[in-house]
């Protein structure tokens, strides 16, 4: 027995040099960390189970038969993370390039089936060359099946990217498909066609960076939900993320505790709105004062920054933070920000993340630019997931709800159980001079003195529309709350809705507009 004890650790000894100290040199040597100091630094100590340590691949073809590695380039398993189970796998780009081959891709699969059979968050590490040419059509089969299981766990259990290396071709659509993307400066990459190719068809030049680096995606593309300066901060962010959320659609979330210094009336929040309409403010400084610890992990902080969205905590409870920035664009909807919204609201819907909006916006954004691109279309994603998300949906108007804009973030008849409105609320079609030049256009333009007429009508536009008193007679905003009260109206409506049930038609599924 001893024999073959010494056998085996002798076995597993060797085998997980790679991943490890087998490409510590190779991985150092670019600012990298390896695929097993990854998941040291990820998963708590001492807590992960690794899944397929021995396998290799099996193709005889382009001298693979003498590249019969361990563990094929990835690194599989599950452990924890602050307490909470995960399944992890990390690509080892110092074997085989972290290249997808068949057996590399069936110990991702298998981790993924048990993660969605466990009800457990998946994790993935992304340093690969991309499908192993060598294979073939197994290697793009391969990710056929990843692609498939990452949409079936889709709103099942929470689905995490962190890339850390190039990801590449069609490796690119398994992080695309999943809930969050990491991403680090001056290592992450990641792009559909890489910049020799680019070249070569379209003569265009670019560097590697400027194509698809952690930049470029968490500012243009918004494929990138977070970025960090090194590994190590990723990771914090990482667990960070990990403690707002519960471990699949059935589960409560995570409770914090609660803070004692968060007072439930707060007297700052009666002095950050502007009392000119036309002057911004950070919205952030509102949020940072109403939820607990004035704690908020935004999402896409660089990307569509006319939208904050984000997660926090009343008295210990998850939610979901959105918020029009009125400090850039003035707050305004458009096509990048819809886009951002809606996926946002989903996901939270998906895991029975209570949402909440501070809402400040003028409307849509107008221009050429904005309808050639599909506004109309975009926008529309808003609507849907607004009125398919079955959660708690509170909104609070700050100021200015106009138009689509205040229908989709704050109207009553989405579906929203509560609506407040700070004292400082215009709700209306549109904004007061808009509307006053297409109402009394005819009046304006008959008067002697068509300015000082314009102004008058404006002002009394203004009081009949420009305050939340009218809105709220006609029962479209439940209460008008003086800010300080914020944090208690939230948390007493919360409580309330805790055992909200909603169903909805039975159908296999929507066709919201992509």
């Amino acid at each position: 027995m001893e024999d073959n004890l010494d056998e085996l650790r002798n076995v597993l000894s060797n085998a997980s040099m790679h991943g490890g100290s087998a490409s510590e040199a190779k991985q150092h040597k670019q600012g990298k960390l390896t695929a097993r100091e990854r998941i040291s630094f990820l998963l708590d100590e001492n807590t992960f189970s690794e899944l397929g340590l021995l396998m290799e691949s099996r193709s005889f073809d382009f001298g693979m038969d003498s590249k019969r590695i361990p563990g094929d380039g990835v690194i599989t398993g599950s452990g924890t993370i602050s307490g909470q189970k995960v399944f992890i796998g990390a690509q080892d780009f110092g074997t085989l390039g972290g290249s997808l081959g068949e057996i590399h891709a069936q110990k991702i699969i298998r981790i993924q089936k048990l993660a969605l059979q466990a009800g457990v968050p998946i994790i993935l590490i992304l340093d690969s060359g991309g499908a192993r040419i060598q294979e073939g059509v197994l290697s793009l089969h391969g990710y056929a099946q990843i692609f498939r299981l990452n949409t079936l766990s889709s709103g099942v259990i929470p689905q995490i990217s962190i890339i850390l290396g190039p990801c590449a071709g069609g490796a690119v659509y398994s992080p695309a498909i999943t809930d969050f993307i990491f991403m680090v400066e001056g290592i992450s990459k990641m792009f559909i066609t890489g910049p020799d190719v680019i070249k070569a068809v379209t003569g265009e030049e670019v560097t590697f960076e400027d194509l698809g680096g952690a930049e470029v995606h968490s500012k243009k593309s918004g494929n990138a939900h977070f970025t960090s300066k090194n590994e190590k901060d990723c990771f914090n962010l990482v667990k960070k993320l990990l403690s707002f959320l519960p471990s699949n659609n059935i589960d409560n979330g995570p409770i914090a505790e609660v803070p004692e210094s968060n007072a439930e009336e707060n007297i700052v929040l009666d002095k950050i709105v502007p009392t000119s309409s036309t002057q911004s403010y950070d919205v952030r400084e509102i949020i940072s004062n109403i939820f607990d610890n004035g704690d908020f992990l935004e999402v896409q902080s660089e990307f569509a920054k006319n939208i904050v969205v984000g997660f926090g905590r009343l008295k210990g409870n998850s939610v979901g933070i959105i918020a029009n920035q009125p400090a850039h664009l003035a707050g305004v909807l458009d096509i990048d920000s819809s886009d951002k919204l809606a996926r946002f609201v989903r996901f939270c819907d998906s895991f029975n993340i209570p949402i909440i909006n501070f809402v400040d916006v003028p409307g849509y954004l107008p221009g050429t630019q904005q309808e050639y691109g599909g506004v109309i279309r975009h926008g529309a994603k808003v609507l849907f997931a607004y009125s398919e998300a079955t959660v708690p949906k509170i909104a609070v108007i700050v100021r200015k709800s106009y138009g689509g804009a205040y229908i989709a973030l704050s109207g009553l008849g989405l579906g929203y159980d509560y609506v407040f409105a700070f004292p400082t609320a215009e709700i209306a079609v549109m904004g007061p001079d808009g509307a006053s030049n297409i109402i009394f256009r005819r009046e304006i333009e008959e008067s002697n003195n068509p300015e000082k007429t314009r102004q008058e009508k404006i002002k009394n536009y203004k009081e009949l529309f420009a305050k939340p008193y009218t809105a709220a007679k006609q029962g479209f905003v439940d209460a008008i709350i003086e800010p300080r009260h914020t944090r208690r109206e939230l948390i007493n409506c919360l409580q309330i809705l805790s055992t909200k049930k909603e169903s909805r038609p039975n159908k296999k599924h929507g066709n919201i507009p992509l």
